[in-house]
Order: structure tokens, then C-alpha cells, then sequence
């Protein structure tokens, strides 16, 4: 009886594991604009939701606006520059661009759909207009790259392997799972990285700003870091040095 039960569950967890298998795979794309083949299964309409629903709460996890409205200014200017000189214009997102009062977190990010923020402590370290359009123009890059999508059908699938293991197999060998899929996601996030880097400078370049202080953006990044920086293999992000000759490569590719 037993053993008729566990070919039962072994068969209950393969068919979890091979529908999630059919659902990321059938739901596979070629971004017109990066021209990379993705597994996505939301729309650009459910992306830009998701952005504008999650922003306030993003927003207030971070002390809220930066009051000054003369630096916000500022940072629409940037951000709105780089949209209009590049392919990010072509797309149907609404880019909005927020600087966060944080004084404390060295930090930039995109929702999906187009709702991009930078915190104060990184927006008062940058040294000029450039590194700013860098910091702005890398983080429209996961907007185009469609990467916070990307990553949502991945979790997706991820999931349903771990839990079809968790029913075909059992729970303990289930927790490898997961940790195995967790490392294998973060390698798919320093790629992201880098693609978005290559974009930044792109777009940069389109936009008439100096692709070469993206470089000093890396620096403070670098800095903030610190001796006890995690890992790069333990990181959702590339080490700061790595990112710095690929963004060289990009530089050399796109420059006019």
C-alpha cells in the first residue's frame, strides 16, 4: 500500500514539475529591442500595473520623496533626456523617475513598466549630469531588457519544481532544491546586470552623455561595499571591477 502511495505522489510531483515545464516554455518571446529570446507571461500592460501599484509602497520603504523638488527636477530632466534620444521612446512604458530621501542606502532600481528610483545617498555621491544619466540609463535598461518579467516567470518555474519535488520526492530534498535554484537565479540577475550596463551606455551615448563616467559610478559602488563585500557568486550583482571592463567592451561597441 505504501508503495503504491509514493508512485502516486511520484506521479502527482512530475506533473507539477512538467506543467511548469510546458507553462515557461510556451510563453517564450524575442524582445524587439534587445533582440534576446525570453520566457515571459505577463504583458507590457500587466508590467506597467504592477509598477504603478507597487511604486508607493517602494517609495515608503524608503523614507519617501526627496523633498527638494529643485533635485527631482533634475532627475526627470536626465531621465526623460535618455528616453527621448533612445529606443526606450519606441516602448510602450511610462517611465517615471523618483529620487527617494534615503540619506542612508546606496541604491537604484526599476519596478516594471517604467517606475525607476534612486535614493539620496546615491543621487548626493554622484559628481555630475553623467554619472547621473549612467545610474538612470542602467536602470531603464531593466524597463527594456523586460528583466523584472523574466525574473517572474523564473520564480514561477522555479516553484513548481520545488514543489513538485516536495510532493514526488520529500520535503528535505526538496530545501536542496530550492537552494540550488536559488544560486542558479542569482547568476540569471548578474546577467541582467550586465545587460543592463551594456543599455546604459547605449542609451547614454544616444543621449550625448559621456558613457566613460559610468565608470566612476562602479567606483562608488565599489566603495560603498567595502572589505566585506559578498561574493560575486553569492551576489545578485557582478563584482563592481567585472562590470567595469564590460562596460569598456560596451563603450568600444556603441561609441560613435
Amino acid at each position: 500500500m505504501r508503495r503504491g502511495n509514493s508512485k502516486i505522489k511520484l506521479l502527482i510531483g512530475a506533473a507539477i514539475i512538467l506543467f511548469g515545464v510546458f507553462k515557461y516554455y510556451s510563453n517564450s518571446e524575442v524582445n524587439e529591442f534587445t533582440g534576446k529570446k525570453q520566457h515571459i507571461s505577463i504583458s507590457t500592460e500587466d508590467e506597467i500595473a504592477i509598477g504603478l501599484q507597487s511604486a508607493p509602497e517602494m517609495a515608503q520603504q524608503h523614507g519617501g520623496l526627496y523633498p527638494d523638488q529643485k533635485y527631482q527636477q533634475f532627475v526627470d530632466m536626465v531621465g526623460q533626456k535618455l528616453v527621448n534620444n533612445s529606443v526606450a521612446k519606441q516602448t510602450n512604458y511610462q517611465y517615471d523617475f523618483h529620487l527617494l530621501k534615503d540619506p542612508q542606502t546606496i541604491n537604484a532600481f526599476a519596478l516594471p513598466g517604467g517606475q525607476i528610483f534612486i535614493t539620496y545617498a546615491l543621487f548626493s555621491k554622484l559628481e555630475n549630469e553623467d554619472q547621473l544619466a549612467g545610474v538612470l540609463g542602467h536602470e531603464i535598461g531593466h524597463v527594456v531588457g523586460r528583466h523584472s518579467a523574466e525574473r517572474m516567470a523564473k520564480q514561477g518555474f522555479t516553484e513548481a519544481v520545488v514543489n513538485g519535488v516536495a510532493v514526488g520526492i520529500d520535503p528535505n530534498t526538496a530545501q536542496g532544491a530550492a537552494a540550488l535554484a536559488n544560486v542558479i537565479n542569482m547568476s540569471y540577475g548578474r546577467d541582467d546586470e550586465l545587460e543592463s550596463d551594456e543599455l546604459g551606455v547605449r542609451f547614454m551615448i544616444d543621449a550625448g552623455y559621456n558613457p566613460m563616467e559610468l565608470i566612476g559610478v562602479m567606483e562608488i559602488l565599489k566603495a560603498d561595499a567595502g572589505p566585506n563585500k559578498t561574493p560575486e557568486r553569492m551576489s545578485t550583482h557582478p563584482d563592481p571591477e567585472n562590470r567595469i571592463e564590460k562596460i569598456k567592451e560596451a563603450i568600444e561597441k556603441y561609441k560613435k
